[in-house]
């Protein structure tokens, strides 16, 4: 993945899980990547984390689901860098999980602002900028739920199924000015939102071993795998991780 070198990447909900551990796979890349989360004083001390290590990384606080705040972190990286040739809108959240009929109408929304309308405010973001420049990727993470009905899920369903959708279309707006749009649906992953699921007592999902999830540094390296040229087959679509085929291709063991 030597071609990473040299690039500039923004990564949201970068503080924990996934979001981290792409921000430190992409740094050891040689990517400069811009660390965007609500929690600054996580992505602050991750950034001078990989620093030390010797990778280049900023922080910066954002609520995706203000576009402000996403219009200004990427305004940041541009002036950092030089450039946004990577965005990976991780952010994401489950709580709380509960049935529809239990549901509270506001956190309800709240997940619909984070997860759909996160991404569209990223994409919307940076679009201009990597049409101007003729090049770039955006990895939406996805899930499974995307395609799936579970029980006290109706919020995470829905709104990953908006971004596959969201995925789609992008990609037929700009894939022929250079810019490759694909999702990442990782499978579980042992983070804290498997904590919350196994909590909840809702679905199969929650009734997993810790042990049957993967770690969150499979799907870091698969977003850098579609970050590639070597991904450009896969722009519109969902890339899993939940196959054989799919983990040799992203380079990972099965």
């Amino acid at each position: 993945m030597q071609e990473l070198s040299g690039k500039a990447a923004i990564v949201t909900g970068a503080s924990r899980g996934i979001g981290a551990e792409t921000a430190r796979v992409l740094a050891e890349l040689g990517v400069s990547v811009l660390l965007a989360a609500r929690s600054v004083e996580a992505v602050e001390k991750l950034a001078q984390e990989i620093a030390n290590a010797g990778g280049t990384a900023a922080a910066v606080g954002c609520d995706v689901s203000r576009y402000t705040d996403v219009a200004a972190a990427v305004e940041m990286c541009a002036e950092r860098f030089g450039a946004v040739d990577i965005l990976v809108n991780n952010a994401g959240v489950i709580d709380p999980i509960a049935r529809i009929a239990e549901s509270d109408p506001d956190q309800w929304d709240q997940v619909v602002d984070i997860n759909l309308k996160g991404v569209y405010h990223g994409i919307r973001a940076v679009l201009p900028r990597m049409e101007a420049q003729g090049s770039g990727v955006i990895v939406n993470v996805s899930s499974g739920a995307a395609v799936s009905a579970l029980e006290g899920w109706s919020h995470y369903c829905a709104t990953k199924a908006a971004v596959l959708s969201l995925t789609r279309c992008t990609d037929k707006e700009v894939r022929d000015k250079g810019i490759r749009v694909v999702g990442l649906s990782p499978g579980t992953v042992a983070t804290d939102m498997q904590r919350s699921i196994k909590k909840s007592g809702i679905n199969p999902v929650s009734a997993l071993a810790w042990e049957a999830h993967i770690q969150p540094d499979w799907p870091a390296r698969a977003i850098a795998y579609l970050c590639t040229d070597a991904a450009d087959d896969l722009a519109g679509t969902d890339f899993s991780l939940k196959t054989e085929e799919g983990r040799r291709r992203a380079g990972l063991s099965a």
